[in-house]
């Protein structure tokens, strides 16, 4: 079977190899040349040289924004026959999405909205978690591929993974910032910050930042969870936007997105998103690394 894949970022090279290495044949875009290049090196993927090149019965797409998935959707539904699918597993606002699908429905194309969760690791290995959105049809269609890059699960109508999946990312941002908050406090109290995790972890304090992100990322001295604090950002307002939208509170939406444009000024454009425990650092005076 031939699939189509545009976007071969830190997590779309990976999910596309994926793909690859499962049996399926992908064609391969995107906007950096080179990044198309190194993906048609491994087994199975073969390089498009334009959008349009990745046509095919299902088209699955893994890019920055709901305004670069309108790009390639531009470019490429001309090309797709009638039945047709995409498949965007990128972070985009609902509105984004329901407004492709009414585009898309004129080509009498479907799409499914299907963004994950996971590290660069998981995308490699088919262990992401997938959240499906869309009519039945479409979603059954979409499964079986989507399938192979990890856990699927339907979460509602068009438009309802994407919700899904900047509301996820908002409760991961305030988590960080959280526990990030009460280290720093414990350092104060002369606590080392492996022991203090080692507490938290073992007790009901613990999420995944205190899980993973501090430790793997930010005790270590790496910074390098693989998501760039703009896509954070860019997921945390429109969590933010939905919870506003639906009326009901928003106390930590709103601190949590007003501290990550903050340490967004204030750190470079190509800091990762576990970065923003740097401006806190520098807030509090003070590391969290022992």
């Amino acid at each position: 079977m031939r699939i189509g894949f545009a976007g071969l970022g830190v997590m779309g090279g990976g999910m596309c190899r994926r793909l690859a290495d499962s049996g399926l044949t992908v064609a391969a875009f995107d906007i950096d040349a080179e990044m198309t290049r190194r993906a048609a090196e491994h087994e199975g993927v073969v390089a498009a040289p334009e959008a349009a090149g990745v046509a095919a019965p299902v088209v699955i797409t893994m890019l920055p924004d709901g305004a670069a998935v309108r790009q390639v959707a531009d470019a490429l539904l001309p090309h797709l026959a009638p039945g047709s699918l995409i498949i965007d597993t990128s972070s985009s606002a609902p509105e984004s999405t329901l407004e492709l699908a009414e585009l898309a429905a004129r080509w009498k194309v479907s799409v499914v909205d299907a963004p994950v969760s996971g590290s660069p690791a998981a995308a490699r290995g088919g262990e992401l978690t997938l959240m499906a959105a869309g009519g039945r049809d479409a979603l059954d269609r979409a499964e079986p591929v989507l399938r192979r890059l990890g856990t699927v699960h339907r979460v509602g109508p068009t438009g309802a993974g994407h919700a899904l999946k900047a509301l996820n990312n908002l409760l991961s941002a305030i988590n960080m910032a959280a526990v990030a908050e009460v280290m720093l406090a414990g350092g104060a109290f002369g606590l080392e910050p492996a022991t203090m995790l080692e507490v938290i972890n073992s007790s009901t304090g613990r999420n995944h930042a205190s899980q993973t992100k501090l430790p793997d990322h930010v005790l270590t001295g790496t910074f390098d969870s693989g998501f760039a604090l703009r896509l954070m950002l860019k997921d945390i307002r429109i969590g933010t936007a939905l919870e506003e939208q639906a009326g009901g509170p928003t106390l930590f939406g709103s601190v949590c997105r007003q501290l990550w444009q903050q340490a967004e000024s204030a750190l470079p454009a190509d800091a990762d998103n576990v970065e923003v425990i740097r401006w806190l650092e520098a807030a509090a005076g003070r590391e969290l690394r022992a």
